[in-house]
């Protein structure tokens, strides 16, 4: 569907077409006429797929139907909850893009920076506001913002909050705007507490899946290397020397992983940066900004710390470690190969991650290529490498996103 046939008005019509968007994707051709018709909605989605917009749009649509300020000043009518700075940093870009040709005012507000710019701009009054849900929890009980004028509330990543740990925090928030207000909530898996959430904040919502989550990127060339665990960072070398062209995100399970990834990468002469959980908030944006602006092309990330973030054209995946979360390598891989583009997909399993792959497999219903033709090859007869500490049980990871238990929807 194009995005003039889109019930959208014309300021912000202008606005898609001066960003060169002409048609819509999926979600958002499913998602922004029921936002205009005022439904609650829970939706599977992606980074990639364009959901910002198919919630920004409408939203910004429905703000214009009431552009003039109540007496006092403008009030927060729609408010976005995000769980990392940098993707509330982008929500807030695409809001202000869409939004060019509207009087309408936006404000990001999150952690880890000063307090008093953001206040600021509350007081001077804004329509939106996009925010980590700590800072604004923060906020509220110092009496800066008031949520009493709500009228749209957004919950973006729904699962990576849960990660996170900010579900409570989440439904804080909602008992803190209106009860009656619409409510969007998008997250790319829906484990059981997410549905719970969704259940408490939800009033009976459209529900929107625009594929498959189990479905892997059409454009993504999928390879797979067996390989002994000491072995793997021979194998990344090998790699990046003579097959890897381009930008690349190197996924690891662990933020020491990334670590000490990144401090071999550098002493192997790569300029490499990373994002984890032990990173600032300003270093996660600093080495993003880096990445996205050519500094550095390699990029090692914990799957929680990248995900939010929004990097086009990025042309490889690798992963250094097997997802024991099966639904998680479906994610990984779908950085790359976007918008028409093509990407290919390492991943290095050893012999204690052939479990992982064969759920894998399962849930994506086809077999990931092997690549025999490598120096390191795993022994056929390997067994798993199980390192136990004294005093300690060796634990099985757990099931993936493909299992029995986890396959019953609450929709």
């Amino acid at each position: 569907m194009l995005f003039k046939d889109l019930p959208l008005e014309l300021p912000l019509q202008k606005a898609i077409a001066e960003s060169n968007y002409k048609e819509a994707t999926p979600i958002q051709a499913k998602t922004i006429p029921m936002v205009l018709a005022g439904k609650d909605i829970i939706a599977s989605a992606q980074t990639g797929t364009g959901k910002t917009a198919a919630f920004a749009l409408p939203l910004l649509q429905l703000l214009m139907a009431e552009q003039d300020a109540p007496k006092g000043g403008k009030k927060v009518r729609a408010l976005i909850l995000s769980p990392t700075r940098e993707l509330a940093v982008q929500i807030q870009e695409s809001f202000r893009t869409y939004g060019n040709y509207t009087n309408l005012r936006t404000c990001v507000i999150f952690g880890g920076t000063a307090m008093d710019p953001q206040v600021d701009q509350l007081t001077k009054g804004v329509d939106v506001v996009i925010a980590t849900p700590g800072r604004l929890l923060d906020l509220h009980k110092r009496e800066h913002i008031n949520l009493r004028y709500v009228q749209h509330f957004v919950v973006d990543e729904a699962d990576l909050m849960l990660d996170m740990g900010f579900i409570d925090d989440v439904q804080k928030v909602a008992r803190l705007c209106p009860a009656e207000k619409q409510t969007l909530l998008f997250s790319a898996t829906m484990p059981t507490k997410v549905v719970e959430l969704a259940k408490s904040i939800l009033n009976n919502p459209e529900r929107i899946e625009v594929a498959a989550p189990s479905s892997a990127a059409d454009k993504v060339l999928q390879q797979l290397y067996y390989v002994s665990k000491p072995k793997k960072i021979e194998l990344c070398l090998h790699l990046l020397r003579n097959t890897v062209k381009g930008t690349v995100i190197i996924f690891r399970r662990t933020k020491n992983g990334v670590m000490k990834l990144e401090q071999t990468l550098s002493k192997n002469g790569y300029l490499v940066d990373s994002l984890h959980g032990d990173k600032s908030q300003s270093g996660r944006q600093t080495a993003l900004n880096r990445f996205k602006n050519g500094a550095v092309r390699i990029l090692i990330a914990t799957d929680v710390a990248s995900r939010g973030i929004d990097i086009d054209q990025l042309d490889n995946v690798i992963n250094f470690d097997v997802p024991n979360i099966y639904e998680t390598y479906v994610h990984r891989i779908g950085r790359t190969g976007r918008a028409g583009n093509e990407g290919v997909s390492y991943t290095f399993c050893s012999a204690d991650e052939k479990d992982y792959i064969i759920g894998i497999q399962k849930l994506i219903k086809g077999a990931i290529p092997v690549q025999e033709d490598h120096p390191y090859p795993l022994d056929k007869n390997a067994k798993p490498e199980v390192h136990k500490k004294k005093g300690s049980k060796h634990k099985k990871g757990r099931k993936g996103a493909g299992s029995k238990k986890n396959k019953k929807r609450w929709y």
